[in-house]
This record gives C-alpha cells, sequence and structure tokens, in this order.
C-alpha cells in the first residue's frame, strides 16, 4: 500500500531494476495462486475450449458437445465456451495453444490427429513439442476404412489382388487420397486413383452416378454421409487400417494381409494419427494438479448419461481413449526411427 503511493522519478530505477521489483511484488501473488485447489482456482473462472477447425464439422460438433456437458464435472463448475481457430489445418491452434494461450488451465483445446505425425515430420509452419502438451484424452476413435459400393467386381479386400478398384481422391496429402496410394504400394493392392473431386462428399456422389467404385474415408464420415449403407450392404466394408479388426463389422483388418516386419510397422506408422481420435490437449505449462482434474472431468462428462443420450440423437459414437493412453501413444509415435519416418513419406508422396 505505501509502495504505491510513492511517486519515485523514473530516473532513477533502469529498467531492469524494475522488472526485477515488479516480479517480486508477483510472487506471493503467484504463489497463492498455485498454492489453491483446483476447485478454489476454477470457481468463477471460464474456461476457453479451442476447436482447430471451422465451425460445423466433426471435430467442431464433437467439442461443443463436450463444453456442453464437462463444466459441471470439473471442480469449482466453470463455464466453458467454444472458440474456433481455424488455419494451416489445424496447425494454427496447436502453435496458439503451446506458445500463446494461458498456461494456468483456463485454455485447453481440440486438435487435428495428424499434428502429432506433421510435427514428426517437421512440417513447415509447426511451432508445438507434441511430447509437451499435456494430453486430457478423445471422445472418440474414428477408424479409417476403406469400401466398395455394391456390385462392382471388389467385394471384399482379398479381391484387391486380383481386380482393381477405381476409386477417388480428396486432394495430395488428404487421407482419402494417400491410403489407396499407400497400400497399392506396400501391399500391392489394386487401387486406381482419381483425384478432383475435392471432398469426400463429392466422391460418394460420384459413385451413385457410377463414375467411381470405392472411397477410404474414417467409418464415421461415411456413415454421417450415407447412413444406412454399410448396414444394409450398399457398400461393401473391404477393411480397416488400425491393427485390430472392428468387432461390429465383418470385415479384416489391413494388418491380416501384411507379410513383414517393414509393411507392419509402415501400417502402424500410417494408422497411428487414426488412432488419436479427436484430441483434447492442455498447453505444456498447466499444473499437474489442475491437468489431472481437466483429465477427470472428461472422462467424468463422457460418462454422463446427458451427455451420452445427446450425443446419440446427435448420431455420434462414443469410444473414450483416456489421457495418459493418448500420451503413451504420441510418446510411441515420436519415438519411431527415421528411416521409417522417410520411408512413409516417400511411399505416400
Amino acid at each position: 500500500m505505501i509502495v504505491s503511493t510513492v511517486q519515485t522519478p523514473p530516473r532513477l530505477f533502469p529498467k531492469r531494476a524494475l522488472a526485477f521489483s515488479a516480479a517480486i511484488l508477483l510472487l506471493p501473488a503467484q504463489g497463492s495462486a498455485s498454492a489453491q485447489s483446483p476447485g478454489e482456482f476454477y470457481r468463477g473462472k471460464t474456461v476457453k475450449m479451442v476447436i482447430s477447425t471451422m465451425a460445423g464439422g466433426e471435430y467442431d460438433l464433437s467439442a461443443r458437445l463436450i463444453v456442453r456437458h464437462i463444466g459441471k464435472h470439473l471442480p469449482g463448475n466453470p463455464n466453458f465456451i467454444a472458440v474456433n481457430m481455424p488455419g494451416a489445418g489445424g496447425i494454427t491452434a496447436a502453435n496458439h495453444l503451446f506458445n500463446v494461450a494461458e498456461q494456468d488451465g483456463t485454455v485447453i483445446g481440440m486438435i487435428g490427429r495428424n499434428l502429432s505425425y506433421q510435427a514428426l515430420v517437421q512440417q513447415k509452419g509447426i511451432l508445438f513439442d507434441p511430447l509437451k502438451f499435456h494430453w486430457l484424452g478423445s471422445p472418440d476413435v474414428s477408424h479409417r476404412v476403406c469400401v466398395a459400393i455394391d456390385g462392382v467386381a471388389v467385394q471384399k479386400a482379398a479381391d484387391l489382388f486380383e481386380r482393381e478398384l477405381l476409386v477417388g481422391g480428396a486432394g495430395a496429402g488428404t487421407a482419402v487420397s494417400t491410403t489407396p496410394v499407400l497400400l497399392s504400394k506396400v501391399l500391392g493392392m489394386k487401387f486406381r486413383l482419381v483425384e478432383g473431386y475435392g471432398s469426400p462428399n463429392a466422391i460418394l456422389l460420384a459413385m451413385e452416378r457410377g463414375e467411381l467404385q470405392g472411397i477410404c474415408v474414417t467409418l464415421d464420415a461415411l456413415r454421417g454421409a450415407r447412413p444406412g449403407w454399410i448396414e444394409t450392404g450398399k457398400m461393401k466394408l473391404l477393411f480397416n487400417t488400425e491393427q485390430t479388426r472392428l468387432s461390429d463389422l465383418q470385415a479384416p483388418s489391413i494388418f491380416e494381409f501384411a507379410k513383414t516386419d517393414e509393411q507392419r510397422r509402415i501400417l502402424a506408422l500410417y494408422s497411428s494419427s487414426v488412432e488419436l481420435g479427436r484430441p483434447i490437449v492442455a498447453p505444456p505449462r498447466v499444473p499437474d494438479e489442475r491437468v489431472r482434474a481437466l483429465r477427470q472431468a472428461f472422462e467424468d462428462a463422457m460418462a454422463d448419461p446427458a451427455l451420452r443420450d445427446e450425443a446419440e440423437k446427435q448420431g455420434f459414437a462414443i469410444n473414450v481413449v483416456r489421457g495418459h493412453e493418448l500420451a503413451q501413444r504420441v510418446a510411441d509415435l515420436m519415438a519411431t526411427p527415421k528411416e521409417f519416418v522417410a520411408r512413409l513419406e516417400a511411399l505416400t508422396r
């Protein structure tokens, strides 16, 4: 109080001394904040959920579903709001969370599943280290599948070694395009890719017109765009790209066709991003106790009957990946030997 009223001429205090004095004055407040329990800290606060995509897509809708329910499960019951931050394929939001956002637990974000892999290959513009994020959890794993429309020559995965499947591409670098390219080169499957369709929905329309025969895309996107087509047989699910087959669908995993350790390691590296689902992270310097509280609040929200009822009405599947599991998957990914990364990059180019 007395100090704040002292009018000392600025020339007596160099900038370095002023900065040091300010730091000393802030120490008690900072110590007090760090000593607060999560409930004390979050009471009366607003927490931002940064979403790395534009409004309306599967990431946005999923994140907003969580925002509507997670606050009542976090100690202190803070208000949650959603903030869209699209740009550079999700890199803008991840860079913001890592370098700019508040590091106290009042900002978290849902980032792209592919960003850790992009950091591994040192894609231009990435200014974050996936190993330093706090991984809070994912509401679902969006399985990647390849399908063929009913009536064409390819109706099961084994057919692809004997017959050609004409599939659509959504642009270089997209999984819709890179998946058939990779599987053709690694396993010898007879995919023929036709680029220029721009989006999965445009490819599905072309399949209905008879221009194309198949597509490789996430199962959620496929079911959302054409509900019931797999269940009724209008589309034949050939395989999923993760290491284990999907228990509710009569189709193999692509790993069942791998014959060498190199093939399996390349396929595992490629599928690793899908297995991250739609991950939610906290910035790297959030205190551990708040990270634990955020992880538990996420898990409790995902088990909340009100959230699950809303998810069912919106057609969202719930298949939770816990925060520590995400962190381990990211650690495994980032430990991939450079020669396998280079090999995959060459195969998908």
